[in-house]
């Protein structure tokens, strides 16, 4: 008895010893590969310490778009998991997700993905690189990232400190004019300029607002063929920028002129006709056409907090059309000078706000006005997945993705971690040692199913799930719902599509249809 006492003792004071010894090892990994690393542009960096780091967050952009005191009031959350999960997010056609910077390349399934959630979902996307890391997302759609930065001698604007000190020109801190959902085929045209009164009151269509990039590469559009989508440049630099492929030397003939229209600072692309389910009028669930969009913006900076908010645009420096910097080249009143409006640019916010009201089903007239009239209904996700990580590091980030996939909040991440590894450590105390036992594992069977369901017995679970929730919502016993006439159940269901489903014996479904089906089901009774 003695014996054992003793053995037991020394294989728990092991666990506790392994317990402490992996929780420090993998506490020290990270921060010595966190180390020298500032996180950029993300959406929960509110608080940093360094001025010039908190300028280049876009936490001011979720913070506008929120629900919080003058925010629009939308459903705000982030992804720190791989972006091939969006296909199964709640209504995606009222979601939109935003990656900016992304750091790394995404990989096929993960562009893929994308696809699918705008083309076939009716998902929203907006994707902002002033780089390739884009590049994979956009050959999916027949767009093209460049990997140099666009020189534009002519619509470049100043910067000058607090002190009045003038920064040097800088040719690659490029403006634009900029429509939501409309392209002038003039470089030169005035546009009327988009007052507060029109962007209140979604009056968008026909005018224009001034937007103000960093370090922008260029976007073009390859395909022009596909008749499925409404593809739209909505803004480019001017006839006579270039790619500073090898330098700044608008003279060097390897640097690539770009050609107005033919490339792009923001492309928006539509794909309209897509069947979903949603609230339809009279407050039942049915199906209505939905459009899927997708805009390429050629920087991530035009998001961050420098370029997004005014008061912190004028904290670092960017000067107004007013100011007597712009001398010898162009500023943008004057595309916009002819028309009556303000002409002032009052951060990218203002244009970049509009542009994802007017992507998003808010004006679809099929859709029930009990969900469009709240923008709560409708979800913003940020892409915080798309940051570098060591190779020591990966496997813990990779980790965290797939425990917290929608939350910023450290103390919970740290939580669930702490919690997983107290439970391996009391399930392993648990477990009652074996003496002369082996595991045989076969390879050959390691994915088959016992089980497999019979694919004409697909339609025939689908009624009985139906059935088995009508009776359970309306607290049946089986034997009541048995007694129950089809007039009777016809009454409780109330969805036609839904009485088809139990009583057509002619009506034939393909797989998808049987899917959407069974997430009308799910919807039915709430």
């Amino acid at each position: 008895m003695a014996d054992t006492e003793a053995e037991g003792i020394k294989l728990e004071t092991w666990l506790l010893i392994g317990f402490v010894v992996a929780l420090l090892l993998s506490t020290s990994v990270i921060v010595i590969t966190s180390m020298g690393k500032d996180t950029v542009f993300s959406a929960y960096v509110t608080d940093s310490e360094n001025e010039n780091l908190q300028f280049q967050q876009i936490s001011t952009m979720r913070t506008d778009l929120g629900s919080g005191d003058g925010g629009m009031g939308y459903d705000v959350a982030n992804t720190m998991s791989t972006p091939m999960l969006v296909n199964d997010w709640r209504e995606p056609h009222r979601t939109m997700l935003v990656i900016a910077a992304p750091e790394k390349p995404f990989d096929s399934a993960e562009a893929n993905a994308i696809h699918e959630f705008v083309t076939e979902k009716g998902g929203k996307v907006i994707i902002a690189s002033n780089s390739t890391n884009a590049q994979t997302v956009a050959a999916e759609f027949g767009v093209k990232f460049f990997d140099s930065q666009v020189v534009d001698q002519y619509r470049y604007y100043e910067v000058a400190k607090q002190t009045g000190e003038v920064q040097p020109d800088d040719h690659r801190r490029l403006w634009t004019v900029a429509g939501v959902n409309k392209v002038w085929t003039d470089d030169n045209e005035n546009r009327a300029p988009c007052s507060e009164d029109d962007i209140r009151n979604d009056r968008v269509d026909n005018c224009a607002m001034p937007v103000l990039f960093h370090r922008p590469t260029a976007v073009q559009v390859l395909d022009q063929e596909d008749s499925t989508r409404n593809v739209k440049v909505l803004a480019h630099a001017s006839t006579s920028a270039f790619l500073a492929t090898v330098d700044m030397d608008v003279n060097n003939n390897l640097n690539d002129p770009l050609g107005g229209n033919n490339t792009g600072l923001i492309v928006r692309m539509d794909y309209p006709g897509i069947e979903v389910i949603d609230r339809v009028k009279g407050d039942r669930e049915g199906q209505v056409s939905v459009t899927g969009s997708i805009v390429f913006v050629s920087d991530h900076s035009v998001f961050a907090n420098h370029l997004w908010d005014l008061a912190d645009a004028e904290v670092t420096g960017k000067q107004q059309c007013t100011s007597d910097l712009y001398t010898d080249h162009d500023c943008w009143d004057d595309i916009l000078s002819n028309q009556a409006g303000d002409t002032s640019w009052h951060g990218n916010g203002l244009y970049f706000m509009a542009l994802m009201r007017d992507m998003m089903e808010i004006e679809n007239e099929e859709i029930s006005n009990t969900i469009t009239r709240h923008n709560e209904n409708f979800y913003i996700v940020f892409d915080e997945s798309r940051h570098v990580t060591s190779a020591m590091s990966s496997p813990f980030t990779e980790a965290m993705g797939a425990i917290v996939m929608l939350t910023s909040d450290t103390m919970l991440k740290w939580l669930i971690v702490l919690n997983l590894m107290a439970l391996l450590s009391i399930a392993i105390m648990v477990v009652p040692e074996k003496e002369n036992w082996r595991h045989v594992f076969d390879l050959t069977r390691f994915r088959e199913r016992p089980n497999k369901v019979d694919p004409q017995d697909y339609l025939k679970r689908v009624r009985e799930s139906l059935m088995s929730k009508v009776r359970q919502f309306h607290d049946l016993t089986r034997d009541e719902m048995a007694r129950k006439t089809p007039s009777e159940i016809q009454t409780m269901v109330r969805d036609p599509r839904l009485i088809e489903l139990l009583y057509s014996q002619q009506r034939s479904y393909s797989n998808e249809e049987l899917r959407q089906l069974l997430q009308q089901i799910r919807r039915w009774g709430k």
